[in-house]
């Protein structure tokens, strides 16, 4: 059992704040916290919301300090982390710590990437599915982390969303385009990213191609979910395509799981298999039926 801490990144209330979690179990982060002087209205759900000027003294108590990916790997690992999609707080420094990692100085890309997720037509691809894309990569990666040309594909995938399949991967893929290179990152990258991002439009992946598994993979990974959650993803995905009559929507959500199920496999990554295969064809059959 070991409690860890990561990085004040976390800008609120004019300081920068670090999460105080625990690998084993809620007794021993409250414990930790209560002998440390922590008070319990810091405590959100999972974790304790810490202030940078407590940083040092935590760890000179025993806290462990990690990055924050490491930190969430570890928070996913105990079985204690709560879901994105059941938190009511923005998801805004949450992303914003990740994009740090990634791009750090471009707050302008940031900003207008975080208003595209957040346009109010999104009910199922907002904010929360982009977490939890980046969240399945970590899963499916650790320890070594994903590639930044994978993480920024899962930042652009979804950018353009209108539900027009097909086309709203062109235009993210081009938006990628356009953006990273503003940004100055190298050719090769960009072309990349927008590669990537245009392999989530039918999720097939070449053999070989350890990217677009990784990212095909994480895209679906909501399909391996529990049957509750299952059910919220099915709902909301209705809700984006409020604008489509019943009939027509059923129809052609009986082709997308007709398709899903026809994939051959429908997860690449040999984690991905052990994580979410036969909950996803469990889900996607009942649905079809």
């Amino acid at each position: 059992m070991a409690i860890y801490l990561d990085p004040p990144l976390w800008p609120a209330h004019g300081t920068n704040f670090s999460h105080l979690v625990s690998d084993a179990s809620l007794e021993e982060l409250h414990a930790f916290a209560a002998a440390a002087g922590i008070p319990e209205r810091a405590f959100d759900g999972d974790h304790y919301d810490v202030p940078e000027r407590r940083f040092d003294d935590l760890v000179a108590a025993g806290a462990v300090p990690v990055e924050a990916r490491v930190l969430v790997r570890k928070l996913i690992a105990s079985g204690l982390r709560i879901p994105a999609r059941q938190r009511n707080k923005s998801l805004k420094v949450p992303l914003l710590n990740r994009w740090n990692t990634i791009m750090a100085g471009h707050d302008a890309l940031f900003l207008d990437l975080l208003d595209r997720w957040s346009e109010p037509h999104r009910h199922y691809h907002g904010c929360t599915h982009l977490l939890s894309v980046l969240e399945a990569l970590d899963l499916l990666t650790e320890p070594a982390g994903p590639p930044r040309t994978v993480l920024l594909a899962a930042w652009f995938h979804d950018a353009v969303y209108r539900g027009a399949a097909g086309q709203d991967e062109e235009e993210s893929a081009r938006l990628a385009e356009d953006r990273l290179t503003h940004a100055g990152l190298p050719e090769q990258e960009v072309d990349e990213v927008a590669r990537l991002v245009r392999l989530t439009s039918d999720h097939r992946p070449e053999p070989g191609d350890t990217d677009g598994t990784l990212l095909c993979d994480a895209d679906l990974s909501i399909l391996g979910g529990g049957p509750e959650e299952y059910a919220r993803y099915v709902a909301a995905v209705r809700k984006d395509y409020a604008h489509i009559g019943d009939a027509d929507f059923a129809a052609g959500r009986a082709a997308v799981v007709r398709h899903l199920l026809d994939l051959d496999p429908l997860f690449h990554h040999p984690r991905a298999r052990d994580l979410w295969q036969d909950a996803a064809h469990r889900n996607l059959e009942g649905e079809l039926a």
